[in-house]
């Protein structure tokens, strides 16, 4: 099994500032050989590592961690796309394999972000590197990412944490709507992430989430598919072997070679193929 979205960083309250009081357990250090663990014990195989911070230096770090833990088979980093130094940028780190995405945080972006002239003249550059790109959005934001992926048929986007439904509201129809319509475009894979995080930390339940996972199930379907923990930030929710659990059950039914594609054959095929 590939988790496809985990995240490393070393603790420090000015970088990571987004971790408020409510997130108190992850101000300390989350390195390589503290997801093994939690890997080992839910019989996963390997990760991706997502960029938490915007700089060229952890693009750099997480590209050194992965060098020296082989589990770690891939890195989403960041490079600043809207820079007149883009190419520059992505030519630097040309010679790193396992470097096989780019992300950038539009989440805590303007709405109207993704339809930035800049923006998307770096994207252009991106699409011409064969890196994917990663889509962190809210669910109010899933319009833009629909335009913004339309754009560009060519590049491979997964879209992060099913677009981040408001499930603590028990928001869904809207969201829906927007998940089948960036499913609809054909260079868009999804990520089944993120959920618990989404919800009441201490009072969801499979049963609340469960729908959201199905919607998905049914608007990608397996081939564009793909698990991710979102370790450590899921912590604050549920345990690593429990967020894995969730889609474990969530695809039960299905064909062996159906769960053995969102579990592992998506993340490989879309990430890893260019690297192997």
């Amino acid at each position: 099994m590939i988790d496809s979205h985990q995240h490393f960083w070393r603790y420090d309250p000015t970088e990571y500032e987004w971790i408020d009081d409510s997130m108190a357990a992850l101000r300390r250090d989350f390195l390589p050989p503290d997801a093994k663990r939690e890997m080992d014990a839910a019989s996963v195989a390997a990760c991706i590592a997502v960029q938490a911070r915007q700089t060229l230096d952890e693009t750099r770090w997480l590209l050194d961690l992965a060098d020296r833990h082989p589990f770690v088979a891939g890195i989403v980093g960041w490079i600043d796309l809207q820079a007149v130094d883009a190419d520059a940028q992505l030519e630097e780190f040309s010679s790193r394999a396992r470097l096989v995405g780019i992300r950038h945080i539009v989440q805590g972006e303007p709405d109207d972000f993704l339809d930035r002239p800049a923006f998307r003249s770096g994207i252009g550059r991106l699409e011409r590197s064969g890196l994917a790109y990663d889509i962190l959005v809210y669910a109010r934001q899933l319009a833009a990412a629909i335009r913004f992926a339309g754009a560009f048929p060519k590049q491979r986007f997964v879209l992060d944490h099913l677009g981040k439904p408001d499930v603590r509201r028990g928001e869904f129809n809207g969201w829906r709507r927007d998940l089948d319509r960036l499913a609809a475009l054909p260079n868009v894979c999804c990520k089944l992430s993120g959920l618990v995080t989404e919800a009441d930390w201490r009072a969801w339940t499979p049963g609340q989430l469960r729908p959201y996972l199905d919607a998905a199930l049914e608007s990608f379907g397996p081939a564009r598919l793909m698990i991710g923990s979102d370790w450590p930030v899921c912590t604050i929710a549920a345990p690593y072997e429990e967020v894995i659990a969730l889609v474990r059950d969530a695809i039960a039914e299905y064909s062996e070679s159906e769960r053995r594609q969102i579990l592992s054959g998506t993340a490989e095929s879309f990430y890893l193929a260019e690297t192997t």
